[in-house]
């Protein structure tokens, strides 16, 4: 185990949510500490799996196991049942939740997906060249809740309504899951009529900058608008792993499993 490998806490925090060890019938997998180290290589670096160490297993071995739990789901099941821990230990912030988006620039090798389109695959152009938009919904601790991504040179705004019906959180014995938070705060790019009259309908109240060109109506909380930060803190921790930073995935899909790892991470 090298020193940016999985520590012994966060080993066994994720370990029981993982698939069994050995499966009810053919051969037992590679070891998933091992495995995961591996592909948690990668997306720290930035590197292409061809350059993944040996100590971590065979290239091949460690890239089928990030797409083949990607597609079952499983990357988002393990995000899912941490933020329901925290939620039962009563460690999910639910009074506020933050709203922000980056544009993540694009790697040559990222367009052409095989059957996709750039609009499918969240590519497009903005002032940065070819390029996604990472919209990213934090509690209010600033720990990630839901992701949706965009053609780089789309507006945020169009991608609110997705991001907040996302990140539904499970409570056992408490009834359905639970989407909502009371409050949301976000800069003035979330300013207009939709977004607002959408959270009126729902019950939740915003923190939102009116722009010039807009009606002033009722008062507007400063203090409250200044925790914006610590979503910008968030995309800039999300940024630290370069394979986030940088989309080398030419399916979004793939991409947004990226960023589910590292939301994971920082949950554990």
């Amino acid at each position: 185990m090298t020193q940016r490998d999985l520590t012994d806490e966060q080993w066994a925090r994720l370990q029981p949510l993982l698939p069994p060890q050995k499966p009810e019938t053919g051969k037992p997998s590679l070891d998933h500490r091992r495995i995961i180290n591996g592909i948690l290589w990668i997306l720290r670096t930035g590197a292409p799996w061809d350059d993944l160490p040996r100590r971590y297993g065979k290239r091949g071995t460690v890239s089928s196991r990030y797409y083949r739990w990607r597609k079952q789901g499983i990357w988002d099941r393990i995000f899912a049942d941490l933020q329901a821990q925290a939620d039962a230990d009563g460690d999910l912030d639910w009074t506020i939740h933050f709203v922000d988006s980056t544009v993540i620039r694009a790697h040559q090798h990222a367009a052409g997906a095989r059957g996709g389109d750039p609009a499918t695959e969240a590519l497009g152009r903005s002032q940065g060249g070819v390029s996604t938009k990472l919209n990213v919904r934090a509690e209010g601790r600033g720990r990630p809740v839901a992701f949706v991504l965009q053609p780089g040179q789309r507006h945020e705004s169009r991608a609110f309504e997705p991001l907040l019906e996302r990140g539904a959180v499970k409570r056992p014995r408490r009834g359905r899951p639970r989407r909502r938070p009371e409050r949301v705060v976000g800069d003035k790019a979330y300013s207009n009529r939709r977004i607002r009259r959408w959270l009126r309908r729902r019950g939740i109240r915003a923190t939102i900058p009116r722009k010039r060109d807009e009606r002033r109506r009722g008062p507007f909380n400063k203090a409250l608008y200044k925790l914006r930060a610590r979503v910008e803190h968030l995309i800039s921790r999300l940024k630290q792993f370069r394979r986030i930073a940088t989309r080398y995935e030419k399916r979004a899909e793939n991409y947004l499993g990226m960023v589910t790892l590292g939301a994971i991470l920082l949950w554990l």
